[in-house]
């Protein structure tokens, strides 16, 4: 072991077993593909001459295609017939940008009906008013 770097052994969960065992300073890329959808842990401990260090990290992985539904919310009080729509879809793995949820339609809010409604009232008015003959 190095006297100017620390060992730095990373662990997925409650694995017993390191997934890698690295000298620092490192760049180490965490491919999440092989991890089940979900809440993970990961657990990063150090060792520096005789001291250990320790840093727990908690993060969820989503790596199936993203679902989404209209028409039923979580805890919602509902009966009835529901109409729902669903869609699913993939993000794609590139880094690009993307803007989270772009393929899925959805429906218009009522506010914005509500506010397009309100401006076209008040321009009707204000037609009528400085306008009129």
């Amino acid at each position: 072991m190095s006297k100017h770097n620390a060992i730095v052994f990373i662990y997925i969960d409650e694995e017993s077993n390191p997934i890698a065992e690295l000298q620092t300073p490192i760049v180490f890329n965490l491919d999440t593909t092989k991890l089940s959808d979900g809440e993970h842990t990961l657990k990063i401990i150090s060792r520096f001459d005789n001291k250990e260090g320790l840093k727990i990290i908690h993060f969820n992985v989503r790596n199936g295609p993203i679902i989404h539904m209209e028409g039923l919310s979580d805890n919602e009080t509902v009966n009835g017939t529901l109409p729902l729509m669903l869609n699913a879809y993939d993000t794609g793995r590139n880094q690009s940008f993307i803007i989270k949820g772009s393929e899925n339609p959805r429906t218009i809010p009522v506010w914005v009906w509500v506010i397009a409604l309100v401006f076209i009232a008040w321009a009707a008015f204000y037609i009528v008013t400085n306008f009129s003959l």
